[in-house]
């Protein structure tokens, strides 16, 4: 009997499903006779996975058009003005590579040496306010959509969202954790 997932192995995943259309187009090789119940099986099973895929795929459409990206509330109205007014005073540190997005929506004090030492503090006074002021958003937009649960995908949102809209020549972090200048 042929499995068709092998855990998280994108790589096995891959080399399985193509041994399996294989199979199914062409059910017998030399000296190995499958039988009707054999590639009857195949094909359920690859059915299933594509169904499995296109749920996912589906699933991942719905949330993102269910999410209110813009609902509001007093504490949402508040956080956003804050970013905002924040933002202008860490452009400068954006700009010189000091401060990275992360890849989970907040930022980083990446490289204080760019930094003078007299300054440092301040940074990392604004980047802890911002986080802070981040997370409760995330959190304030999943409450008014009525939805808590939704909070640590409207935080993967928004940091796609944060990346997207960087300036040239801002660092960003990548899925695997390494740095990348736009």
């Amino acid at each position: 009997m042929m499995r068709l997932t092998a855990g998280n192995n994108p790589e096995k995943n891959r080399v399985m499903i193509l041994a399996t259309i294989k199979l199914t187009i062409n059910p017998t090789r030399p000296g190995h006779e499958r039988s009707s119940e054999d590639v009857n099986l195949v094909h359920r099973q690859l059915i299933r996975y594509i169904t499995l895929i296109s749920l996912g795929f589906f699933l991942c459409i719905s949330f993102a058009s269910a999410v209110d990206f813009k609902a509001s509330s007093p504490a949402v109205t508040q956080l956003k003005q804050n970013i905002k007014q924040r933002h202008g005073q860490l452009i400068p540190f954006y700009d010189s590579g000091a401060v990275g997005l992360t890849r989970d929506g907040l930022i980083v004090l990446r490289d204080a040496s760019v930094v003078p030492l007299s300054g440092r503090q301040s940074v990392n006074t604004l980047v802890t306010a911002e986080n802070q002021d981040r997370n409760a958003l995330y959190r304030e937009i999943a409450l008014a959509n009525n939805h808590p649960e939704w909070e640590s995908n409207i935080r993967s949102t928004f940091a796609q969202r944060w990346i997207k809209w960087a300036k040239p020549g801002w660092w960003y972090q990548q899925e695997n954790g390494s740095w990348q200048k736009k």
